[in-house]
């Protein structure tokens, strides 16, 4: 396998895909641009070192990153040269792994997503599975025991040099501050193979889940069980926390953990509620979790934010770019009625952008009439006292900069866009 992992064709597609995802350099600072030239000129001596498993990883760089919830989480970033040695060694692991994961299990595998985790969640809901065993995985990526994951992997690989440069990739510190730190467990979010390993230990519980027969949803750590009454669930969510604390040796977060309902459950950022459709008594639908909304209309507010040094055309595009994706991930929900209030509160808030852009009252005067408003109305108007937002929102700006001359410069609605890719 290790011949393998470094052919001239794997590595290749490895510098590539290290390439396309850019990313910050690691302890060594060296970016994905100046990679090229670095193998060049070592790659040949790095190729040798892993083969006669004489390779050495450079340690680490860990970096906090703030959550939602006022947190943080710790990001581990491999240099740019361990990020490809990784890229490499995970492509010819995923095939091996790949014919064993499960039918359910939705995170970090080839045509599959998270849209498909939430549709058959959906799914096992509506056909009355409606108590959830909502099991939360306390730091997961941090608690992962080596030597359960090493065993693992070496029911299926053999080879001695591969499992050699793993296990160091595994072993390798963390520089945190300027300090480094031991790594006895864990796997580091933000290296290549952290996905593929997760769902290589992982894939012990979607089994043991199956030989139950259980009804369930896996993205990554993230999972849930679905059962007829809440007596069962309470039965299965103490057998699965036994199962995680003495098979795989992962600790289970008993704040974030229950039995939940569906109108008290998310997943993936997605909520469920009733329908209230007739002839779909006890059916539910999918929305948005509001903290997505809140995350959402933050972004935009920061886009559209009149101070920031930006052209209207670059802040459209910034828009455009943010609501496509969003759209995107969630457009199976039910948000046709809040994007048409956000709709409204997004064009307000370019509409505030170029009239602050526009500055003085002559230059407002002669855009307005640009823009077919009379001499007397234009000039009344481009000395009004309303403040820039209450503008946005009055006649003055509301028929001038229409939606259809928004759409003209690039403006994409939100609502619209939701209609076509639905």
């Amino acid at each position: 396998m290790i011949a393998e992992l470094t052919s001239k064709r794997n590595l290749n597609l490895a510098y590539k895909q290290v390439y396309r995802n850019k990313g910050e350099g690691g302890v060594d600072e060296m970016g994905v641009a100046q990679l090229k030239s670095h193998l060049q000129a070592n790659g040949a001596k790095y190729i040798e070192q892993i083969r006669v498993e004489d390779y050495q990883p450079s340690p680490i760089l860990g970096i906090e990153i703030p959550k939602s919830n006022g947190k943080t989480r710790l990001l581990g970033i491999p240099t740019v040269t361990d990020r490809m040695f990784q890229q490499a060694m995970h492509q010819v692991l995923q095939p091996i792994f790949e014919v064993d994961f499960q039918q359910y299990s939705y995170g970090f595998r080839p045509n599959r997503n998270a849209q498909q985790a939430v549709a058959r969640s959906l799914t096992n809901i509506n056909s009355g599975y409606q108590h959830i065993v909502d099991i939360d995985l306390k730091s997961f990526f941090d608690e992962v025991e080596h030597f359960v994951l090493l065993d693992l992997i070496y029911e299926k690989v053999k080879c001695k040099a591969t499992l050699k440069l793993l296990r160091r990739f595994l072993r390798v510190p963390i520089q945190i501050n300027g300090k480094l730190h031991k790594r006895r467990k864990g796997v580091p979010q933000g290296s290549p193979l952290s996905p593929l390993l997760s769902n290589i230990l992982l894939n012990e519980l979607d089994k043991e889940l199956e030989k139950r027969g259980h009804k369930y949803v896996r993205y990554a750590d993230d999972f849930s069980i679905y059962v007829r009454s809440e007596k069962a669930a309470k039965r299965i969510g103490n057998s699965i926390y036994t199962f995680l604390r003495h098979k795989l040796h992962l600790p289970i977060n008993r704040e974030k953990s229950g039995i939940r309902r569906p109108v008290n459950f998310n997943l993936l950022g997605f909520g469920f509620v009733p329908t209230y459709k007739k002839g779909e008594k006890g059916k539910y639908q999918l929305v948005v979790k509001q903290s997505k909304w809140e995350e959402l209309k933050a972004k935009l507010k920061a886009i559209t934010q009149k101070t920031i040094p930006a052209s209207f055309d670059e802040r459209i595009q910034r828009t455009n770019l943010l609501i496509r994706g969003w759209i995107n991930y969630f457009k199976k929900a039910s948000i046709h009625q809040k994007l048409k209030k956000l709709d409204e509160w997004i064009r307000n808030r370019l509409r505030y952008c170029i009239w602050t852009d526009w500055k003085k009252p002559d230059r407002k005067r002669k855009n307005l009439i640009r823009l077919g408003i009379n001499q007397d109305q234009a000039y009344a108007w481009s000395r009004t006292r309303m403040g820039g937002w209450a503008t946005a929102q009055s006649p003055i700006l509301i028929t001038t900069i229409t939606k259809d001359r928004l759409k003209k410069r690039g403006y994409v609605s939100m609502l619209e866009y939701y209609l076509q890719v639905k």
